[in-house]
């Protein structure tokens, strides 16, 4: 008699999502300690939800569009998946021309575009002491460049935290913990989707 098995093949754990914060001190978590940044909670976020991923802290503190490009390369290892790319606040901040933050954004865009790493982009608003015209132009560019580049657009990074005290250190500008929070979760089905798209990329 012929015996017949049935051998059941269970996948293994999936393989994390190896993706990069890229931004300022908003990523970089200024002024908290290193569990509470915005990089170790959002892992720790997807984690509770069962989505594998590796979330590097790539935020410096300080750091204008133009300087997240001249450190793109080495900021985004060649193994990077995916990246937030959160920058413009201190553009803003310190008056940059709206002009100068784009070409520096379009830059980093076409880079990445170039190198098949997705990307999630979020926008920033501007401090109604700069006026309208300069925040219809500062703001505008987020969604201009989400359109011409095909990739997701969050809105507004601090959305939810912005202006509320209870959710910012003493400074009124970078979230504390529970600002943190905040954000991760607001952001989180944006990343989930962001990782998504990144499993249906890979090679089978």
């Amino acid at each position: 008699m012929l015996a017949l098995w049935t051998v059941a093949v269970h996948a293994g754990p999936a393989v994390p999502v190896k993706i990069v914060a890229l931004g300022d001190s908003l990523t970089a978590g200024l002024g908290l300690p290193v569990s509470q940044g915005f990089a170790p909670r959002l892992q720790a976020a997807l984690a509770a939800k069962g989505d594998a991923a590796e979330i590097i802290n790539g935020g410096v503190s300080g750091n204008t569009a133009s300087d997240g490009l001249a450190r793109l390369d080495w900021s985004v290892p060649s193994d990077t998946e995916a990246v937030i790319l959160e920058l413009g606040a201190n553009d803003m901040l310190r008056g940059l021309d709206p002009q100068v933050t784009r070409e520096a954004l379009t830059t980093i865009l076409r880079r990445l575009s170039e190198r098949h790493i997705r990307v999630l982009l979020c926008g920033m608003r501007a401090a109604p002491n700069l006026g309208s015209d300069y925040a219809k132009s500062f703001e505008g560019i987020y969604p201009a460049l989400a359109g011409a580049f095909g990739v997701p657009l969050y809105p507004f990074f601090l959305d939810g935290v912005a202006a509320d005290p209870k959710l910012l250190q003493h400074d009124g500008l970078h979230p504390n913990a529970a600002g943190v929070d905040v954000i991760v979760a607001r952001i989180l089905p944006d990343v989930e989707a962001l990782i998504a798209e990144v499993r249906k990329s890979r090679s089978p």
